[in-house]
């Protein structure tokens, strides 16, 4: 009789998990066509349709449901096999997938990769750096085993820790009157056209939620794609912006046209933390990476 692979299995979970096979296929690191071709072979050899495209994605049948479930438990033990094996009871040995957002990463990788290879060097670190809504969805998939986000961040099945605080800072050209204001608090943000990351940056979203200002006109009509352009389009004088105290004290560049302050009531933008999916058996290592980056980061 012929069995399921775990890779069609994977596909099928990865399904269920995100609701969209474009977004599965990225959890998988596969192409949509190579994913669909796997679930369709899946469904050959069940006899049955595990799942039904719609306009807005993709839906599981009844019978797809009970195979995610069934599958969810296969493949927790394939995973926690070929770790127990790999690690042999050792803490942090072996490979480990660590996933990073783009506005902590560069900021927080090379000193606990530093930090991680001195104390673990049996560790085999794989590095991946992504938007929050895919790193949780390979966290799901067991693409993962844990991810540095911005918290708060809610996201069912999957278990977090915060490290530590991280506050905003202000930022504007040197012209602009608010950069030699005395006493800045966010309520003087109100009504400038403030610069914020493109959306799918939970960034964004904290700095939207923390500050809940009355925007400018333009605010929002121009968003850039990283930290870096957002400081650029800060010296040409397009706006105003926020900028995570992280990311200024550990390498974001900074032009001398642009003036970053701090507001004399510290406000704090988002919590850095590491998340896994709950019931991993990396969950020990991961708790532990995250002791060694706020080790690292937090003097």
């Amino acid at each position: 009789m012929a069995i399921p692979t775990l890779r069609q299995l994977q596909f099928l979970t990865a399904l269920g998990d995100t609701g969209s096979f474009s977004r599965a296929a990225e959890a998988c690191h596969v192409t949509q066509p190579t994913l669909s071709a796997g679930i369709k072979e899946l469904e050959d050899l069940l006899g049955v349709r595990l799942a039904d495209r719609e306009a807005r994605g993709a839906r599981l049948t009844h019978a797809g449901e009970l195979a995610v479930a069934r599958a969810s438990a296969l493949l927790a033990d394939a995973h926690a096999l070929v770790q127990v094996v790999q690690s042999a009871g050792a803490m942090l040995t072996g490979p480990f997938h660590l996933g990073a957002i783009p506005t902590i990463a560069p900021f927080v990788l090379p000193q606990t990769v530093r930090a991680l290879s001195e104390v673990y060097p049996d560790l085999k670190l794989y590095l991946h750096e992504d938007k929050t809504t895919r790193l949780i969805d390979q966290l799901r998939t067991r693409t993962l085993d844990a991810a540095l986000i911005g918290l708060p961040w809610d996201a069912p099945g999957i278990e977090t820790v915060p490290l530590f605080d991280d506050e905003f800072l202000f930022a504007s050209s040197t012209s602009h009157p608010l950069a030699k204001k005395n006493g800045l608090s966010p309520e003087d943000l109100n009504g400038e056209d403030i610069l914020l990351l493109e959306d799918g940056h939970c960034l964004r979203e904290h700095a939207l939620s923390i500050c809940r200002l009355k925007t400018g006109d333009h605010a929002g009509q121009v968003a850039a794609t990283s930290l870096g352009t957002l400081v650029n389009m800060v010296a040409g004088g397009l706006g105003v912006s926020l900028l995570p105290r992280l990311a200024m004290d550990h390498g974001l560049a900074v032009s001398h046209d642009v003036a970053v302050r701090e507001f004399t009531t510290p406000v704090i933008g988002r919590q850095v933390g590491i998340a896994w999916k709950s019931g991993s058996p990396r969950e020990a290592d991961a708790r532990k990476i995250g002791e060694v980056v706020k080790a690292a980061l937090v003097h």
